[in-house]
């Protein structure tokens, strides 16, 4: 089953395709001829997940998108104060190449812009034999998770015409920002900016940043919390040059954008989303790369306002109905095919704040399901906060569950998540037990043979009377008595004393119990099925109650007391029969008992 999440950004990506603004950029002249059409759509959540769509696994230069990693390596290696004093954290509210330098000090307005940036690349010194830039490449290899190499070609156009930066670097030097000859400094930003990444390398560089600096393939903490702190300010700030204000304001995620064509934005706890289209606006930034981000932001809310909360998985449990049996008595048939087929009936128990992330790394669970899974029995009631976003997803991964001939029920209480999943003809339960015997009920009747869960039973079709014979149950029949229950009338009381056999022709009763001074449903009788003979064990007294219309035959204590002594074979008969019976239901619960205990 595709996933709503993947469906969606698909849809984004054809929708997108058409949209024809802008050029490549043109003053590398390596980079000019980049093919227009070129266009990725990816999405990392912070446990590794990556969705990715369009021509993902195409190479281009990361360019401006480095300066963010270069930086957090600076910080790592000298401390917030020591990089401070050469560069600011201020937006300077001009284009990526301006100047803007501090009119006494020379200090770069930010990281971010140019000039910034060539100032954290000159903080990079080399370390256990490896020079500077092997440091910067290996230090981006470490957040995408994989080796990079830098496009050597790229590289070559960039020196070959890189007048502006290299002047950028003198001032720099002029003003002691950077300390020592700035032709290597700047080499080495060419170098950088030259570094090879694909849309999925992005995507997983930013979901590192959202990890809280923890690459969430490798495991590695390739830099501290602090580090990162930093690094997403800024870029939520300076990251977007000149459009900035305009991005924080509708956009509300950290973000970088590169002249070649790539565009990364975070949102920190959750995912990050990456883009590749070669064509850019007049800010330098992709023009479907700000317009698939702008879009998924805003329709999936996750502006940092909206959405700051940590994207925990929202899956609590997952099982399979057999793991906890609902406790409905069934004959050994129907408890074979349960066993057989039980995997086929599936329990998700969702907890915390359902909103994109949650309702993302549900959709992407449940989608994953193997197709022999033909009921989803989706536990909603430890769900804290759910928003529209969320709500939509999962309406969606409905439709598509459904739409492949399976059925989902869900579990909750009355609220916002099952009025929309339960407004057709999607059942509603109050709890689990409800849920998994309906789920078995629909197991049994798809793959056992046609009447295996009968709607009424007579005398000789009881499992508990199958060593009598047709005389003594017929005998026995002239001696039991018609009771007839409506729904919800009390059959039994608690602590009641025995008062028979009781034989269920039709209808259902549930039995209960006090466990920790709370009545508890422990199992659901239907017709062919017996209670009452269990209570001469003694044990927790059990009240049984109609579950609708309820038909019973009753063997009374009074008419055992006369078989006893008016037929001794036939009261032997009978207890025989009866304790057979109570033994194999002592043993099946014992092995659901085992069950619940595992899980």
């Amino acid at each position: 089953m595709r996933s709503p999440i993947e469906e969606y950004l698909r849809t984004l990506h054809r929708e997108l395709s058409g949209l024809d603004d802008g050029v490549p950029f043109q003053n590398i002249p390596a980079m000019a001829a980049a093919d227009p059409d070129d266009f990725a759509i990816c999405l990392a959540t912070v446990d590794g997940h990556v969705y990715e769509i369009g021509d993902s696994r195409t190479e281009f230069t990361i360019q401006s998108i480095s300066k963010p990693f270069t930086y957090g390596l600076a910080l790592e290696d000298h401390g917030l104060d020591a990089v401070d004093r050469k560069i600011d954290v201020e937006p300077s509210g001009d284009a990526f190449n301006e100047i803007s330098l501090a009119r006494d000090t020379g200090r770069p307005a930010n990281p971010m812009i140019n000039a910034g940036a060539i100032a954290a690349t000159s903080l990079i010194k080399g370390s256990g034999g490896r020079d500077g830039f092997a440091r910067i490449l290996d230090i981006h290899s470490r957040f995408a998770g994989r080796s990079l190499s830098v496009s050597e070609r790229v590289f070559a156009s960039e020196a070959a015409t890189g007048f502006r930066n290299r002047a950028l670097a003198d001032l720099l030097r002029s003003f002691d920002i950077i300390e020592d000859d700035p032709a290597g400094p700047v080499e080495n930003y060419f170098r950088q900016c030259s570094i090879q990444v694909d849309a999925r390398d992005l995507a997983l560089m930013g979901a590192t940043l959202a990890n809280g600096g923890r690459q969430p393939v490798t495991g590695e903490q390739v830099v501290d919390m602090e580090t990162v702190q930093r690094m997403l300010s800024v870029m939520l700030t300076c990251g977007m040059y000149d459009d900035a204000g305009a991005w924080t304001s509708a956009v509300g995620l950290p973000a970088k954008s590169g002249v070649g064509g790539g565009l990364m934005a975070v949102l920190p706890g959750q995912l990050a989303i990456s883009v590749y289209s070669p064509p850019l606006d007049r800010h330098g930034s992709s023009v479907r790369g700000i317009a698939a981000t702008r879009r998924i932001a805003a329709e999936k809310s996750l502006h940092f306002v909206q959405a700051a909360r940590i994207g925990r998985s929202a899956i609590r449990e997952h099982y399979p109905i057999t793991d906890a049996p609902s406790g409905v008595r069934r004959n050994q048939e129907a408890a074979d095919v349960l066993t057989e087929h039980g995997h086929r009936a599936q329990l998700v128990e969702l907890h915390g704040d359902l909103l994109f992330a949650g309702a993302e790394s549900a959709t992407r669970h449940v989608s994953s399901l193997p197709e022999t899974v033909e009921i989803l029995l989706l536990d909603v009631r430890k769900v804290d906060e759910v928003n529209d976003v969320a709500l939509g997803i999962m309406e969606e991964l409905q439709r598509s569950f459904e739409t492949d001939g399976r059925r989902l029920a869900v579990i909750d209480d009355a609220g916002r998540i099952s009025d929309v999943l339960c407004a057709g003809s999607t059942p509603l339960f109050p709890g689990s037990t409800e849920a998994i015997e309906w789920a078995e009920e629909r197991l049994i009747r798809t793959h056992g043979r046609s009447g295996l869960i009968p709607d009424s039973a007579e005398l000789p079709d009881f499992a508990a009377l199958s060593p009598l014979t047709a005389e003594q149950i017929a005998d026995l029949d002239d001696r039991m008595e018609d009771r007839t229950f409506e729904d919800g009338e009390l059959i039994r009381r608690s602590g009641q004393k025995f008062g028979g056999v009781y034989f269920i022709l039709s209808g259902d009763v549930a039995a209960s119990t006090v466990r920790d001074g709370h009545r508890v449903r422990y199992t659901t009788l239907g017709p062919g099925m017996t209670f009452g003979e269990i209570a001469l064990g003694g044990g927790a007294p059990v009240r049984v109650r109609a579950q609708g219309p309820v038909v019973l035959r009753v063997l009374t204590a009074d008419a055992i007391e006369r078989i006893e002594r008016e037929d001794a074979t036939l009261a032997l008969a009978l207890w025989k029969a009866v304790a057979t019976d109570a033994y194999t239901r002592v043993e099946q619960n014992l092995q659901e008992v085992a069950i619940r205990v595992r899980i």
